[in-house]
């Protein structure tokens, strides 16, 4: 489990296909403090450490996981956002974010705020799926890339969201513009309500 509050950027150094799954390869300030089986979101997908060298470290990622995610389009060099599993005894400073990517967005747009940004996404909406609680909610919690964000102007399949100029620099919100296409998870609370709320 995740909070959604991203530590770093991390730089894919390496990636190799084997079959339909990709061994993807990457560089961070943290490798040393990472072990073997250890959970770490990569731009909002949980994703477990399989092998390390001294400075950079490997995750593998399967059919599912490309297909639903942006992971399928990193390419060496790119960074993603990363953050490792929340410690049960530290604050819950973003919201709870499982690191199961839900479906892919598009940024539509990107708007300055003199000095914050604007930027709006576009998802395909499903109404059976939005009767299960993968929709966004004007004040509610979304996770876009593995960061932890809050809905403003919601519709049926396009949502905002602000980004201040310390998220922007320090994750690749920096990196993303107009075609850009990002990872959505949506809030777990609801889901569970929407679930419920059909045995009523």
């Amino acid at each position: 489990m995740f909070s959604g509050i991203v530590e770093e950027c991390a730089t894919l150094v390496a990636l190799v296909k084997e079959q339909e799954n990709v061994h993807f390869t990457f560089k961070c300030s943290f490798v040393n403090e990472l072990k073997i089986d250890q959970s770490v979101s990569h731009n909002g997908v949980c994703l477990t450490v399989v092998s390390m060298t001294e400075d950079s470290y490997t995750v593998t990622a399967m059919k599912e996981t490309l297909e639903r995610s942006n992971l399928g389009f990193l390419k060496v060099g790119d960074v993603v956002n990363v953050e490792r599993s929340m410690m049960m005894n530290g604050r819950l400073d973003g919201h709870i974010v499982q690191g199961h990517v839900d479906q892919t967005a598009t940024c539509i747009n990107v708007e300055d705020a003199e000095g914050s940004y604007y930027f709006t996404f576009r998802y395909t909406f499903d109404k059976e799926m939005a009767k299960r609680g993968y929709i966004t909610v004007d004040k509610g919690s979304v996770t876009v890339n593995g960061v932890s964000l809050t809905v403003c102007n919601p519709t049926d399949d396009t949502f905002q969201v602000a980004i201040i100029p310390y998220t922007f620099e320090h994750t690749n919100f920096h990196d993303i513009k107009a075609g850009s296409v990002v990872n959505l998870e949506f809030d777990i609370i609801g889901k569970y309500i929407s679930r419920m709320i059909q045995f009523n």
